[in-house]
């Protein structure tokens, strides 16, 4: 039978400056544009011990969890280094929603885009006996 076996792409439509926004997360979360103005991540660069794994879920329909922000959605960024992404946020002048704070999965941020889309970003943890599924 035939299923979904993973995210292709995460595409959204900006409510201004499609440029402009795209350069907000090329200089704060440093996502590398390419010539057509968008990112392709590739989960072989990523360095964390998991391989690489992307989480899908639908919240209820009351929940807060993305909060402040009036977006129906949220996107999660696995980041490698969360200490060096709050300073480089903070630099920017982007203010820290919640977090960073560690749960048994990794260490995580939220924060607003330019357009009140609320992000979360996940350092993902190191497994060892007492997290593994």
């Amino acid at each position: 039978m035939a299923k979904v076996t993973g995210i292709g792409g995460i595409f959204f439509l900006a409510n201004d400056d499609n440029k402009a926004l795209a350069e907000w997360y090329r200089r704060c979360l440093g996502l590398e544009l390419n010539e057509f103005g968008g990112s392709i991540l590739k989960w072989a660069d990523d360095n964390a011990e998991d391989g690489g794994m992307t989480v899908w879920h639908v919240a209820e329909k009351d929940s807060e969890w993305f909060s402040p922000s009036m977006a129906r959605f949220m996107i999660n960024y696995r980041v490698d280094d969360m200490a060096g992404m709050v300073e480089r946020l903070q630099k920017e002048g982007v203010e820290i929603q919640q977090g960073p704070e560690a749960h048994e999965n990794g260490k995580f941020a939220w924060i607003l885009d330019p357009e009140g889309n609320k992000i979360e970003l996940w350092e993902p943890a190191i497994w060892d006996e007492k997290n593994k599924a």
